[in-house]
């Protein structure tokens, strides 16, 4: 196994990812919504949100949009499941928050 990328998973899912972006034939805007979409439906945990976020922000969307993807999708999948979205953001973003934090920190203790 020796030659083999540490982090074969974490990779494969990146490369599943770029092949999505660049065969899809939406705008950034249209594609992360059908991401977030897909992200309520099929009740991703709080690392799939923040392995989401930076693709989120960088394709423009708002708070405003998020809500309004949980809305539109609240018929089709069930309040539970966009519940369920609204809580495993909120987990999400206090973990990016801790992340943060940490990464302050130790910024601060080498600065000393």
């Amino acid at each position: 196994m020796s030659g083999e990328a540490p982090t074969p998973v974490l990779d494969t899912l990146a490369d599943i990812t770029a092949a999505s972006v660049e065969h899809n034939t939406l705008s950034a805007r249209d594609f992360m919504l059908a991401r977030l979409s897909a992200l309520i439906a099929v009740d991703a945990p709080p690392l799939s949100w923040i392995a989401n976020s930076s693709a989120i922000s960088e394709a423009g969307l708002t708070l405003d949009d998020v809500q309004g993807v949980m809305i539109a999708v609240a018929p089709v999948v069930g309040t539970t499941r966009v519940m369920a979205a609204g809580g495993h953001i909120l987990r999400a973003l206090g973990m990016a928050i801790a992340v943060a934090e940490a990464e302050m920190d130790d910024e601060l203790d080498e600065g000393l």
